[in-house]
């Protein structure tokens, strides 16, 4: 399912929402500019290895800062494109909704804890994984939370028709989820796989959760 746009207006300017995606198209334009070799060198330093974190844990040891790094960092400009519409289009709503700090801390929190999951999942993975996809769940989470009610233009494939529907929100976001966990439980520990699907789960929950944390924090005042 593609995302095109929903029904719900920004009330103000979503400055951290289009900061977010210039820095992840800068670091994209710059692995662009690397040749092969060097460009791998890149993701290896900076993307999560669980395996990194496990077998050489310490807390004054770079591989824990890879949590947030490899949420900068993507394989190829289809997954930049696929992050960056998912965060312009839903991401706006959640910055109106946190205020624009707490909206770049909630970012970077669900990031890492998608990482964490993913890192849960496989701790002796070997293989690096990067891409906004975690972080960008958590918001996914989120605005199902604060919006259960919006409506997601969506582009359907239907065999070999491609149609769009107005969707409501709790039913694309659980297509989305039953699609993100079947995969995650096809997947086995310790094989190669492009995708961190378990990165995905643990950030939409993580939204999910902060989500709701926040509605009621707003309830009590």
């Amino acid at each position: 399912m593609i995302p095109l746009k929903d029904n719900i207006k920004s009330h103000s300017i979503p400055i951290i929402t289009v900061l977010l995606i210039i820095i992840n198209v800068l670091i994209f334009v710059f692995q662009s500019s690397l040749d092969r070799e060097s460009n791998i060198l890149f993701i290896t330093m900076l993307g999560f290895i669980p395996q990194r974190i496990t077998m050489e844990f310490s807390l004054e040891y770079y591989p824990l800062m890879t949590f947030v790094t490899s949420m900068f960092l993507h394989g190829s400009l289809l997954h930049l494109l696929g992050n960056m519409l998912y965060l312009w289009i839903f991401g706006d709503n959640v910055e109106d909704k946190l205020g624009k700090l707490g909206f770049l801390f909630f970012y970077i929190i669900v990031g890492i804890l998608g990482n964490f999951a993913h890192y849960m999942y496989d701790p002796l993975s070997s293989q690096p994984a990067i891409g906004a996809s975690g972080a960008v769940a958590g918001v996914l989470g989120a605005y199902f939370i604060f919006y259960p009610s919006a409506r997601i233009l969506t582009i359907v494939p239907i065999g070999f028709f491609i149609t769009a529907f107005h969707l409501p929100a709790v039913i694309f976001l659980g297509i989305w989820i039953l699609l993100q966990t079947a995969n995650a439980l096809l997947a086995l520990p310790g094989t190669a796989t492009s995708v961190a699907w378990w990165a995905h789960i643990g950030g939409v929950l993580a939204g999910f959760f902060l989500g709701v944390v926040n509605l009621i924090s707003r309830a009590r005042e």
